[in-house]
C-alpha cells in the first residue's frame, strides 16, 4: 500500500456509484497525477472485489474506495415509500413500468469491509451513514485511512469520537447524494464555506467536494484551508466513464439542478425534471426503501433514454463539463491548479 502526499497530489477523483465509477476511469485519471477513488457501492462483493483486482493491475498509485455505511431502517420508512408509490404508481403505469418493492438492506455492509480489510487500500471512505469504531480499527490496522463524509459543521465533533484519519467536506453545491451521517433535507453550507467551518473545528486534514470543475475551482478551496479537493462532475463527461448516454446528453443540454429526495428517498443534488418537479413535496426521507421502490423505474429511463425518468446526479457547475479523456483532463486540471498558484 502507498500512502498518499497530498501536498504532491491534491486532486482527487470523487466516488460516483451507480455506473459511472469504473476501474478504467480510476486508472485513467491515476494515470494523470490525481488520486481516484472507486465506488464500492451498489457493488456486489465479489464485483468489488474485481475491481480492485482489475485497479491495482492498471496502477501502482494509491487509490481509494468509497461505501455506503447503513442507514438507520426506522419503522415509518416501509408505510412512507408505499405512500409514494402511490402517487408514482399512474405515472409508472403510463410508462409501462411496475414499481418496485419498499425494503431495506445494508449494501452488504460487512462483507465489503471484510474485503476491504483484505485488500488495504489507501484510503476508505464512508457516506450516508458511519462505520463502527471496530471498523475504523480493523481498517487501520491494515494501513488504511478511514475518512468519512460530513454536510455540516457540527457533525465534526462526532467523527473525531471514531478516531477516523480524515474528512470529506461535502459542500451544497455537489452532485449526487449527500453523504453525511444525517439526512435533514434543510438547505446546507455551500463548500467554501463548510470546509472554513470544519478546518476551525478539528485539526484533521479536509477533502473539499462540491461543485469544483476547474483547477482553479480547487485552487480556492485549497487556500479556504482544504487539504485536498475532489471533482465528481467534472469527470461524468469523460468516455472511460460509465455514465449512462441520456445522462451525458442531458449534461450538456440542461440547465438548473435541485436537491430532491424524489429519486432514492435520500436528498441528492440533480438536473430539474418533470420527475423533481412533480414529486419532489411528495418524496419521504425514506432510504433506501425509495431507491428499491424507483430502481426499476429509473432502469427504463436509462435503458429506453427517456431523460424524464432518469437520477441525473450532477453538480452545480455542470454547465462547464469539459468532454476529455479521463487523463487529459486529469493534467489539465492540475496545469490549471498550477497556473493559479504561481499567480
Amino acid at each position: 500500500m502507498t500512502s498518499v502526499d497530498w501536498s504532491a497530489q491534491p486532486l482527487v477523483l470523487a466516488p460516483m456509484a451507480g455506473g459511472p465509477s469504473t476501474v478504467e476511469l480510476a486508472a485513467a485519471v491515476a494515470d494523470g497525477g490525481m488520486v481516484p477513488f472507486l465506488a464500492g457501492a451498489y457493488l456486489a462483493p465479489d464485483r468489488l472485489r474485481a475491481d480492485l483486482v482489475a485497479l491495482r493491475e492498471r496502477t501502482s498509485e494509491p487509490f481509494g474506495v468509497n461505501v455506503f455505511a447503513p442507514s438507520p431502517d426506522l419503522p415509518s420508512m416501509r408505510q412512507d415509500a408505499l405512500a409514494y408509490a402511490a402517487s408514482l404508481a399512474p405515472w409508472a403505469a403510463a410508462a409501462g413500468v411496475e414499481l418496485g418493492t419498499p425494503r431495506y438492506d445494508d449494501d452488504a455492509f460487512a462483507a465489503k469491509v471484510d474485503l476491504l480489510v483484505e485488500a488495504a487500500p489507501a484510503l476508505v471512505s464512508f457516506a450516508f451513514g458511519w462505520p463502527p469504531a471496530e471498523v475504523v480499527t480493523r481498517l487501520q490496522a491494515v494501513g488504511t485511512e478511514v475518512w468519512v463524509t460530513v454536510n455540516e459543521p457540527s457533525e465534526v465533533e462526532w467523527a473525531e469520537t471514531l478516531g477516523v484519519d480524515g474528512l470529506v467536506a461535502q459542500g451544497w453545491e455537489a452532485g449526487g447524494h449527500r453523504g453525511g451521517p444525517v439526512d435533514t433535507g434543510a438547505v446546507q453550507l455551500g463548500v467554501a464555506e463548510l470546509v472554513a467551518a470544519v478546518t476551525a473545528r478539528t485539526t484533521l486534514p479536509v477533502l473539499a467536494a462540491g461543485g469544483v470543475m476547474t483547477g482553479g475551482d480547487a485552487a480556492a478551496l485549497l487556500r479556504a484551508g482544504a487539504g485536498a479537493v475532489a471533482l465528481g462532475t467534472a469527470f461524468l463527461g469523460c468516455p472511460e466513464a460509465g455514465t449512462a448516454p441520456v445522462h451525458r446528453h442531458a449534461l450538456t443540454h440542461r440547465r438548473g439542478t435541485t436537491v430532491t429526495r424524489a429519486l432514492t428517498g435520500r436528498s441528492a443534488r440533480a438536473l430539474v425534471t418533470t420527475w423533481t418537479e412533480l414529486f419532489t413535496e411528495a418524496a419521504p426521507a425514506a432510504y433506501p426503501h425509495v431507491h428499491h421502490v424507483t430502481a426499476p423505474l429509473r432502469a427504463h429511463g436509462k435503458a429506453t433514454g427517456e431523460a424524464e425518468l432518469v437520477h441525473l446526479w450532477a453538480g452545480t457547475g455542470h454547465e462547464r463539463l469539459r468532454t476529455l479523456p479521463a487523463a487529459e483532463l486529469a493534467r489539465l486540471l492540475l496545469d490549471e491548479l498550477a497556473q493559479d498558484k504561481s499567480r
